[in-house]
């Protein structure tokens, strides 16, 4: 947030309030300062808004998932939750800046380019088995449905739809035609 410092103004209406974050695998709160600052909560505080962000759609928020965000589910004050959830998810984190600080700017820089291309790397494989997957569950072993199969299906559905409309209104045209019948 320091690096962030236009998120501070932001913060302050909130001043004092406190703040839960769920991840479902660790828990923290968080107290807005009156500086608009944020810090670790007292053990015995309690949260003014919960925001829950299981592991799984933490990961699609980070791939910047569009439908991510719908899914986030808030407690409690709920301005509150969505405020500052608009603000930390327009927040930048500089993380060879913080490196530089530590192992020097050159370092800092070898070891961010090194991570993205390890990220890179991961996107690309986890396609990759996510497309193999696919299409051994379409080709070798189907458990789903080519799109061109589900339109295929749906074309038939529609027309056997349509065929018994018409075979319902013959039989309709064909009884209203016919004379009545004699009781025996």
């Amino acid at each position: 947030m320091q690096q962030n410092d236009w998120t501070a103004p932001l913060l302050q209406p909130y001043a004092n309030q406190t703040l839960g974050f769920d991840f479902k695998v660790a828990q923290i709160n968080l107290t807005i300062l009156p500086n608009g600052e944020l810090a670790v909560a007292a053990d015995s505080a309690t949260a003014d808004a919960s925001i829950h962000l299981p592991p799984s759609l933490v990961m699609r928020l980070l791939r910047k998932d569009p439908l991510a965000a719908s899914l986030i589910k808030i407690d409690g004050d709920v301005a509150l939750g969505i405020e500052v959830g608009k603000i930390l998810s327009a927040v930048r984190w500089d993380v060879e800046g913080d490196l530089s600080k530590v192992v020097g700017d050159v370092a800092a820089y070898q070891v961010v380019e090194l991570g993205q291309e390890k990220f890179k790397r991961l996107q690309a494989n986890a396609r990759n088995v996510g497309e193999m997957l696919v299409e051994y569950w379409q080709e070798e072993q189907p458990l789903i449905a080519k799109k061109t199969s589900i339109e295929h299906f749906n074309q038939s559905v529609d027309r056997l739809r349509e065929d018994a409309d018409r075979l319902q209104s013959r039989v309709a045209k064909l009884l209203a035609a016919a004379p009545p019948s004699e009781s025996r």
